[in-house]
């Protein structure tokens, strides 16, 4: 293999890049989003660009953001002639989502992409901070992550991803997709997921920064209870964590997975009624 090819190759993987190419997968993706001629759809990674131009034909513009300089030119022609398309090279890690407007004030951002399997988490997280510019998003992710941001308190899905996710946004597994729909395939199945963002969140939040420090510290260490957790998360005495809990009326001896949105927003509250700001907060 020439070293241009050989370095892309190591590139996609390090990535975890699979360039979708079945056309009937980018045709329900781009009927999933839902666009017309006032939005603004943001892609992530085009790719080879088998979601852009469908993106392009619907949209009232297009901001593919795109981090492999190769990808970038081999799409750029194609590019020049398409008006409504803004092609970049940038890093989505590192964009900031929360800038994004519509071009028509009565238009939405939708965020559509294949996104990278080796960064889907950290993507994730930036785009739901980013969740007061971004109306929805289409995302085609790893069945397991899909899954995992969808999944109800009880099972070992259900964790950190699943609470922010849920929190703010109504969610819906639209499809699951098989590796043969990829270049190159991969070794699990993919899913495509809708995430339609709340204009509040699906729970009263006292203070957002407490409650995520909570549930942080409660799936921490997901083999401990909830007592445990979050005596070693939130570094209080196990005997005050345990006090608190009782007077919220959760056991100490439950897990943090089998806690819902609901308990973990009153659990919060009894926190801070009982004065643990500080240690909240820091």
């Amino acid at each position: 293999m020439p070293q241009g090819e050989s370095s892309r190759a190591a590139r996609r993987k390090r990535l975890g890049q699979h360039f979708l190419r079945d056309e009937a997968v980018a045709r329900a993706i781009v009927e999933a989003a839902g666009l017309g001629p006032r939005d603004l759809a943001v892609e992530i990674g085009p790719g080879h660009g088998v979601l852009t131009f469908r993106l392009a034909a619907v949209a009232g513009r297009v901001l593919a953001l795109e981090v492999d300089p190769v990808l970038v030119r081999s799409l750029a022609s194609r590019a020049a002639v398409t008006p409504n398309l803004d092609l970049r090279q940038t890093d989505a890690l590192a964009f900031e989502f929360q800038t994004l407007r519509s071009p028509d004030p009565e238009g939405h951002v939708v965020v559509v992409a294949n996104l990278p399997y080796a960064i889907s988490k950290p993507l994730l997280l930036r785009l739901f901070e980013a969740r007061g510019a971004i109306h929805r998003m289409v995302l085609m992710l790893q069945r397991e992550v899909a899954e995992r941001l969808s999944a109800a308190p009880g099972g070992k899905a259900y964790g950190l991803l699943s609470v922010v996710a849920q929190l703010w946004a109504d969610l819906t597994l639209c499809s699951t997709v098989p590796p043969s729909a990829f270049s190159p395939p991969p070794k699990v199945e993919s899913a495509v997921i809708r995430i339609v963002f709340r204009t509040a969140p699906k729970v009263p939040l006292p203070d957002e920064q407490a409650f995520l420090r909570i549930v942080k510290a409660a799936f921490g260490q997901r083999r401990k209870n909830l007592g445990n957790a979050l005596r070693g998360g939130l570094g209080l005495p196990l005997e005050s964590v345990r006090a608190l809990l009782e007077n919220a009326g959760i056991d100490p001896s439950r897990r943090g997975e089998s806690l819902s949105l609901k308990e973990f927003s009153h659990l919060t509250q009894i926190f801070l009624r009982g004065g643990e700001e500080r240690m909240l907060r820091y």
